[in-house]
């Protein structure tokens, strides 16, 4: 397996990426994604990918380091997916732990993730990742 950081502009990011990423985030148009990718950039978004050996992406990281109060400085992970594919193969497993090394890396004192509360196979994951449960998120949508 390979991970690689892919940088904005990067055509691998529409026409490898995406697909695995709107598994997760089925939104997701490739102008959308492109837009997203070159505002979010500005402000640290990062997308690294997982591919097989045979030249497949398999998983898809989207992360940023933070500064803030309550946790000084952490590494955010805003996506994290394996294709449904590959699945429980240790693909998860290789982007989070290439994830904590890049924090560990860039100073961060933690490793963070929001994940939607209808997804139990996910949150079974970050546990035996030895990830804990810290925080609800609230969240209003705005008209």
């Amino acid at each position: 397996m390979e991970i690689v950081d892919v940088k904005p502009g990067d055509p691998r990011l529409a026409t490898e990426l995406l697909p695995v990423l709107r598994e997760l985030r089925p939104h997701l148009t490739g102008e959308l994604f492109g837009q997203v990718y070159e505002e979010g950039h500005a402000q640290g978004l990062r997308f690294t990918a997982a591919y097989t050996d045979e030249g497949v992406c398999a998983g898809v990281a989207g992360w940023r380091v933070i500064v803030n109060t309550s946790t000084l400085r952490q590494l955010y992970v805003d996506d994290l997916v394996t294709s449904a594919a590959v699945r429980s193969g240790g693909v998860g497993r290789a982007l989070l732990a290439h994830l904590e090394g890049c924090a560990r890396a860039l100073g961060c004192h933690e490793l963070a993730l929001d994940s939607g509360t209808h997804r139990t196979d996910a949150h079974r994951f970050y546990l035996r990742e030895r990830m804990s449960i810290a925080a609800f998120h609230f969240r209003k949508p705005l008209d």
